[in-house]
């Protein structure tokens, strides 16, 4: 029997990789329901290929035009918030991919796991936002969280059959960005463009200039902490500019595991979205042969100072997460559209962290709430 899912962010990179995988097994994976945003020619594309029932857009005017792309196929579109809700929610559905940048899934994920339905992760904010309410709520319902990033996804799979209690640690490897050699001085002159040019992963375009900051690391050691459990003592990061070792494992008798992969997101997408069952690998292999040297160095976190502000929000929890979270949202976003600098990036978010009265243990509208005055602060 098929298994249906839902996808929240079907025309973004990670959507559309999600979908690559779901055309190769077209035995098991049936695609009830889409979310996406307002790129019209691709929605209407994606709603022929895989006949989705509901499908999500953004506003009423993206759904007429998405409408008239349409010739008798039988889907209802909708739009809005609660349009997202409706496709997270959907009955047919056993899983939900979520793969929407930002806050904006966090409510409709939530949704989702109280009706027991098992996730795909892919956006860091859901865990970063409001990582303990999420968690509390999964292991409440009793259903899973499969990561889809390829450093958590290499993590899960180097736990699988291990004594958690035998962990010393784990190590995030990271790319180090396109700027990982480039002067600190220089940063002021780096424009979009050149901080869009990833080394290794294609990705988003938000996702991307995380990477270059080191905040989407940040981002991934908060998730590495709700996900399995761990201190943030008990977690690492390492530069690996090859992206070929996707993450480690070391246990306390010294051991160290690693998973390693070519660079391709539909590996740990497939691997998630099968729950974990390993199938024949239809995108890049890894050929050792062709390996001349794997390399690592120490973050700067000097030079990329976003890395520890994750840290410290991290481990101070409360609403501090979700503020970095949204500060950095709104700053990217104005860097995107060239109104701030490289350099400013981490400049402007530690100015509004500075600020923020911590709250903690906050409920759900608390972070909605320091999400929403966050937004309006970023100048």
């Amino acid at each position: 029997m098929k298994k249906g899912i839902a996808i929240l962010g079907s025309t973004g990179s990670i959507g559309k990789q999600v979908l690559d995988v779901v055309s190769i097994f077209p035995s098991r994976l049936k695609v009830v329901a889409i979310a996406a945003k307002d790129e019209v020619d691709l929605i209407a594309e994606q709603i022929k290929k895989f006949q989705p029932r509901l499908v999500s857009v953004v506003n009423e005017s993206v759904k007429q035009k998405v409408e008239a792309k349409l010739s008798g196929e039988k889907v209802e579109i909708i739009f809005g918030e609660e349009g997202l809700l409706k496709v997270a929610t959907i009955a047919e559905a056993k899983m939900l991919v979520v793969a929407i940048p930002g806050a904006a899934p966090l409510k409709a994920a939530l949704e989702a796991v109280k009706l027991k339905k098992d996730i795909a992760l892919a956006t860091k904010e859901v865990l970063v936002a409001a990582g303990d309410i999420f968690m509390q709520e999964v292991k409440a319902a009793g259903v899973k969280v499969f990561p889809i990033d390829s450093e958590h996804s290499a993590i899960a799979q180097c736990l699988r059959g291990e004594d958690r209690k035998t962990v010393k640690r784990i190590i995030l490897t990271a790319s180090g960005g396109p700027f990982v050699k480039t002067p600190a001085e220089k940063f002021s002159k780096m424009t979009a463009k050149e901080a869009l040019q990833h080394p290794t992963w294609k990705m988003g375009p938000k996702i991307t200039i995380d990477s270059a900051t080191l905040m989407n690391k940040g981002f991934e050691v908060i998730e590495a902490h709700h996900l399995f459990s761990l201190d943030y003592s008990q977690i690492d990061v390492i530069v690996h500019p090859e992206s070929v070792i996707h993450s480690m494992v070391e246990f306390n008798d010294g051991s160290i595991k690693a998973q390693l992969g070519a660079p391709d997101m539909r590996v740990p997408i497939q691997y998630a979205l099968l729950e974990e069952e390993r199938q024949t690998n239809h995108w890049a292999k890894l050929d050792l042969n062709k390996l001349s040297q794997l390399t690592f160095a120490k973050p700067d976190k000097v030079k990329f100072p976003c890395l520890e502000y994750a840290y410290v929000a991290g481990k101070a929890g409360g609403t501090l997460p979700a503020v970095l979270n949204a500060a950095n949202e709104e700053v990217v976003s104005q860097f995107l559209k060239g109104v701030f600098t490289f350099d400013q990036i981490p400049i402007k978010i530690k100015e509004v962290l500075d600020k923020h009265q911590n709250k903690e243990n906050p409920s759900l509208d608390d972070i909605f709430l320091a999400d929403q005055n966050t937004r309006s602060t970023v100048n």
